[in-house]
């Protein structure tokens, strides 16, 4: 097996043709989809149907992807104030969502929004976020959709910013192709590497959401979950000087938001570290 796979990577990196897909042998999740690749060699396979079913808080991948395209930051840059209205205060601390603690008239900079978005999965950062910058979360929705057409992602339909309706449905293939769109962004790459956030003026610290940060090489990017989504992560990890994408959806679906991020995580362990092992066997680094 070893010697297989060092020429589907040789043959790779060489130019000789090999198509993505490979179907390296991985721990796929036995429930939901799942999709990895590396960039520069290609599609390592897939697992599970292609029906768009709910992503939940994997949606503001998009939503800071649309972000970044519009209002472009330079790697230290923080963006234009940003005035937290009545909306995304009150939101603060509804039951049942994945809320960050904002205050009414208080000015956050752009990229520190995108952190409490990101990083903590702030529901209402997110839905503040689009607000400002298309005047109404229904508008900004019709941006997503627009970006998800030119990225190709075909089976995407995006109703909000922040994930919690059902109705925003994708891919796990539809959004391997976002993680690699996303990730050229080195802001972008720079907020879901962080372990934690926090407000402006509050002395606490807001965690990540993803607690794989750290392991197997994984430098981001975002979980989400709900009870008809389950848990979805999508991931990337540096190894070996290659970058690893991957998307994992449906994980405990129809359970629980806890439980089904708890699976998903679990399941992302298993396939981050699994794709660790065979690029730390197989495949030399970049030159």
């Amino acid at each position: 097996m070893r010697r297989i796979v060092m020429l589907v990577l040789v043959c790779a990196l060489s130019g000789c043709g090999v198509a993505s897909g490979t179907d390296v042998p991985l721990p796929w999740p036995d429930e939901g989809q799942a999709a990895v690749e590396v960039v520069g060699v290609g599609r390592l396979g897939s697992s599970g149907g292609a029906e768009p079913v709910p992503i939940a808080s994997v949606t503001k991948v998009m939503t800071a992807y649309v972000l970044l395209r519009r209002h472009p930051l330079k790697p230290s840059g923080q963006g234009p104030l940003i005035t937290v209205d009545r909306t995304a205060a009150e939101e603060s601390f509804l039951p049942q969502e994945s809320t960050v603690p904002l205050v009414e008239g208080r000015r956050i900079r752009l990229r520190r929004l995108l952190e409490l978005m990101l990083v903590p999965s702030g529901n209402n950062a997110a839905r503040l976020l689009a607000r400002w910058d298309a005047g109404s979360e229904e508008r900004f929705a019709v941006r997503m959709n627009a970006a998800a057409r030119r990225l190709g992602m075909s089976a995407t339909t995006y109703t909000g910013a922040s994930g919690i309706e059902d109705s925003t449905v994708s891919t796990a293939s539809d959004q391997l192709k976002l993680a690699g769109a996303a990730m050229r962004d080195p802001v972008f790459r720079a907020v879901v590497a962080q372990k934690d956030t926090a407000v402006p003026g509050d002395s606490g610290r807001l965690p990540s959401t993803n607690t794989l940060l750290g392991r197997h090489g994984v430098i981001g990017v975002k979980t989400g979950s709900g009870t008809a989504a389950g848990g979805n992560l999508m991931w990337a990890s540096r190894v070996e000087g290659r970058l690893v994408l991957g998307v994992i959806l449906g994980q405990a679906a129809g359970t629980n938001p806890v439980a089904g991020k708890a699976a998903a995580l679990e399941a992302g362990a298993r396939m981050s570290a699994a794709v660790e092992q065979w690029l730390r066997a197989a495949a030399p680094a970049p030159a």
